[in-house]
């Protein structure tokens, strides 16, 4: 007999955790999630410092690849996601940022009614746990928590002090009323350790909550639909292929790759498509898939001796189990580190009305994403560009739902991103040369000697790459041949089938896209339920 829940949301991630959460508030309300990763409630995944073990390889990590990038001399690009419960929420850089004003307006001004800034600010609030902010923009009740870094980290006050001599302008709360300048992020973390979606909206409920029931390394195949209709999830748990169904909704929150990946196996997709790979369409929808946004970053790096930095050698080594003893005694110190601890936000010129780069100032070396490695200690500077005009997308290349979706972010196809990456380059260096951090550097890994703009355009072609903010491709709107959802989220064409990640954003926002999200996932869950109560 096939099991059969109110709802069923596929991906633990940073949208289907919080919905899940949300819904299973309600007794009388049954929800089921499934996920093909585990549970992630281990120390990996809670000691913010361990995220070097997931980005790069495979643990907890789908750790995908994108097709060659003409943009980037051909390169292949390489996109962590995060697998298990959290999703990318439980491998991430955890700075919490929500984007800028004007992302949401621009939303209810494409028509996305319901979706403006004033609109969404009360979900980002009711989401928000904030130890350090108290103002008409934050919250204090909400499950996941938010506060500033506890790493004590002396490198933190070179960097403001570097930021003064640029003469940047010094910003406190990156999501207030504005957010130009820069600072320290606010993380979402809780007394040291990594707070991922999971660990706010499900794992407190698991074993608790009698109608919310979690099934981990279960792989979703394909939606099941009746006619029109979604009635459930096909999955591969183990050897075993299983059924469960929906009486009110199935809800799509598996990311920006495998969210239409998921549609098209199921038969919602450009009909065309699906034909070439012998997949029977539901329903033809053009743009499952398309419009793919991402952030195009680059990285400054170089190596230091300054003692605060981390990096592989025998000097290292005592700091590092050091930094383990205080990490065990009192949650603080190096252990609680995200990396990037320091940034903000920049304009590449002053007649911008906001700011269109963002600045990740990290306490390591990382090279290719941490997955090249060089002995010795350093930091890095990644820039990566707000709100790029190349579009790319995510589609399949084959029926095999185990086979990893084919993505091309087309980084750079757009000229205008590669020549504003070119002044982003030039703003960040400002900062780079400034007395404070010059005094850093021991040694230039990536831009010595590149000077004019030609040297730039080559270098950023080299070695760009994504900053993991992949959205967009189911995005939301409204008289739109290519929207995928609708202000409800509930998918264009068929019944009883919603989207709820970062794949309905129709434009990319200014900034980290984890906290916007669970945003996401809040509204959803309101939105639903006073269907719910409607009848």
């Amino acid at each position: 007999m096939t099991d059969s829940l109110d709802f069923v949301v596929v991906g633990g991630g940073s949208g289907g955790c919080t919905v899940a959460g949300r819904l299973s508030e309600d007794p009388g309300t049954s929800v089921a999630v499934l996920d093909a990763g585990g549970s992630n409630d281990n120390w990996v995944v809670t000691t913010p410092f361990a995220l070097v073990l997931m980005v790069a390889g495979n643990v907890n990590n789908w750790a995908f690849n994108t097709v060659p990038q003409k943009g980037l001399n051909g390169r292949i690009g390489y996109q962590p996601r995060g697998k298990g419960l959290g999703g990318s929420s439980a491998i991430n850089a955890m700075v919490y940022i929500r984007g800028h004003r004007a992302d949401y307006d621009q939303w209810a001004a494409l028509g996305n009614a319901g979706w403006s800034f004033s609109d969404v600010l009360p979900y980002f609030k009711r989401a928000e746990n904030n130890a350090d902010f108290d103002s008409e923009y934050h919250g204090k009740n909400g499950p996941l928590a938010v506060n500033k870094s506890r790493t004590g980290n002396p490198v933190q006050e070179i960097f403001l002090q570097g930021a003064r001599e640029a003469q940047f302008r010094l910003r406190e709360d990156f999501n207030a009323d504005e957010h130009e300048g820069l600072g320290i992020y606010q993380l979402t973390q809780k007394n040291g350790e990594r707070c991922s979606a999971a660990r706010a909206y499900l794992h407190p409920h698991i074993g608790n909550r009698a109608n919310l029931r979690v099934e981990t390394h279960a792989h979703a195949t394909r939606i099941l639909f009746e006619g029109r209709r979604a009635v459930g999830v096909e999955y591969r748990q183990g050897k075993e292929l299983k059924q469960i169904r929906a009486r009110r909704e199935v809800i799509v929150s598996s990311g920006a790759f495998q969210t239409p990946q998921l549609l098209m196996l199921s038969g919602v997709g450009d009909s065309a498509v699906l034909g070439k790979h012998g997949i029977a369409a539901v329903h033809h929808l053009p743009g499952v898939g398309q419009n793919l946004q991402d952030h195009p970053d680059f990285v400054f790096g170089y190596m230091s001796d300054n003692p605060n930095f981390n990096g592989i050698s025998l000097k290292a080594l005592p700091r590092l189990l050091r930094a383990i003893g205080q990490y065990r005694r009192e949650r603080r110190g190096p252990m609680t580190s995200n990396f990037a601890e320091c940034g903000g936000f920049l304009k590449t010129r002053p007649d911008l009305d906001i700011p269109d780069i963002q600045l990740h100032f990290g306490m390591a070396l990382a090279d290719d994403h941490g997955r090249k490695r060089h002995r010795g200690t350093g930091f890095t500077c990644h820039v990566c560009l707000l709100r790029p005009k190349s579009r790319g997308e995510v589609t399949i290349g084959s029926a095999d739902p185990f086979a990893p979706p084919v993505i091309d972010p087309n980084f750079f196809g757009d000229p205008d991103d590669l020549e504003t990456m070119v002044a982003g380059f030039k703003t960040t260096r400002r900062l780079m040369e400034t007395p404070a951090l010059r005094a850093l550097q021991k040694k230039d890994m990536f831009t010595e000697g590149v000077h004019s703009d030609d040297d730039i355009r080559k270098l950023l072609r080299e070695r760009v790459d994504t900053v993991y903010h992949p959205v967009g491709t189911a995005r939301m709107g409204v008289n739109d041949p290519m929207a995928v959802v609708d202000p409800k989220l509930k998918v264009y064409g068929v019944e009883g089938l919603r989207v709820v990640d970062a794949s309905i954003m129709p434009t990319l926002i200014g900034g980290n896209t984890n906290a916007p999200t669970i945003m996401i996932g809040e509204k959803a869950a309101d939105m639903i339920k006073a269907e719910m109560r409607a009848g």
